[in-house]
């Protein structure tokens, strides 16, 4: 049964790679955030797999899912600035300025971001971890902050 779960943890981490690293080499430029957003999705997973062990609620299925919905959230970014991209190039072809839809991809990012953060501060609570008010305020903060932005720039 291990030796089952470490094949399926291989296949998911090696199409993990895969998609990560195909997305970052598209985004040459800016690749720091997204290397930025990986290394925190390995610090919520690192993360999320302690606090299991600490408070004793680890099961060996929850892992995988946990790798899943990381893919998932690339598979989301991947579409959020795919479908950024290819609605400014409509735009174009139709003499239509939609470059502010370009942002839907940069916030999109930014909001996993936050999750992503938020997870790990959780995380550390749980197992114990005396972690700074100001942080987790300041993250609250700063999420309102993005979905005011947000909701200011789908009004134009």
């Amino acid at each position: 049964m291990e030796k089952e779960a470490i094949k399926i943890f291989n296949k998911i981490s090696y199409m993990y790679s895969t998609v990560v690293t195909t997305f970052v080499s598209i985004f040459g430029g800016e690749k720091f955030l997204f290397l930025g957003y990986l290394i925190l999705n390995v610090l919520d997973y690192v993360t999320g797999i302690i606090k299991a062990r600490v408070t004793k609620t680890e099961k060996s299925n929850m892992g995988i899912i946990g790798i899943i919905k990381k893919v998932c959230y690339w598979i989301l970014i991947f579409i959020s600035f795919l479908i950024s991209f290819l609605l400014v190039e409509i735009g174009i072809k139709i003499n239509i300025n939609l470059n502010f839809i370009m942002f839907f991809g940069w916030f999109t990012l930014v909001c996993l971001i936050i999750n992503e953060t938020r997870s790990i501060i959780e995380n550390l609570v749980e197992i114990g971890i005396n972690v700074p008010s100001f942080l987790i305020k300041g993250l609250e903060i700063y999420e309102k902050i993005i979905e005011t932005a947000i909701e200011d720039n789908t009004k134009k």
